[in-house]
């Protein structure tokens, strides 16, 4: 593809999105500017326009990630509020976002990003996400479908029992004797429950 220094549309989500695919396909050894820019035809200087770094980029990559997550989880409360099964249906969908997505999804809980102050747009995400985590459990236990008590310890909870068992998972940890003929969602219900 032929650089150019001229380029019409959003060279921001561009970059976002030519960083997404890199990472996919080489992880975070292969994502650098440079790689970005010649993936999407601009010159090597253009992405310095949006990231001054490496970790710019990073940062609006993980970003962009736990915007996606946070959207999903929204819609997935909206959708489930009459259920019985709602943190189920959160547990679920937080593992098929995760298996679906893995590059990101492990980069988004990596620590990749050292100042994470340094990035206001990651901190207000990661912030409406806990805020819509903690709503979730707060609904739950004024229904009957959580334990009344602490949001914060029931979070941890939670999120480490869902997380935990989407990155073993994702790293296939689990010996195949324990999924042998199982129902991953079944599973997944067995724990939360």
């Amino acid at each position: 593809m032929k650089s150019t220094n001229y380029h019409h549309g959003n060279l921001k989500e561009e970059l976002i999105a030519a960083g997404l695919e890199i990472l996919s396909e080489q992880g975070l050894d292969g994502l650098s500017l440079r790689n970005i820019a010649k993936r999407i035809g601009v010159s090597h200087t253009a992405p310095y326009n949006h990231f001054p770094d490496k970790l710019s980029l990073v940062a609006a990559i993980s970003t962009a990630g736990h915007k996606q997550l946070h959207q999903i989880l929204l819609d997935t409360f909206e959708k489930t509020k009459s259920s019985s099964n709602i943190i189920f249906e959160i547990a679920w969908a937080y593992l098929q976002f995760a298996l679906d997505n893995q590059a990101i999804y492990k980069l988004m809980f990596s620590g990749a990003l050292e100042e994470e102050r340094d990035h206001p747009e990651y901190i207000e995400i990661s912030r409406k996400e806990i805020a819509l985590f903690e709503e979730i459990i707060v609904f739950c236990q004024s229904n009957g479908q959580l334990p009344e008590g602490g949001v914060h310890k029931t979070a941890i909870k939670l999120w480490s029992l869902t997380h935990g068992f989407t990155y073993l998972m994702m790293e296939n940890q689990f010996p195949a004797e324990y999924l042998h003929g199982e129902n991953i969602r079944e599973m997944i219900k067995g724990i939360i429950s």
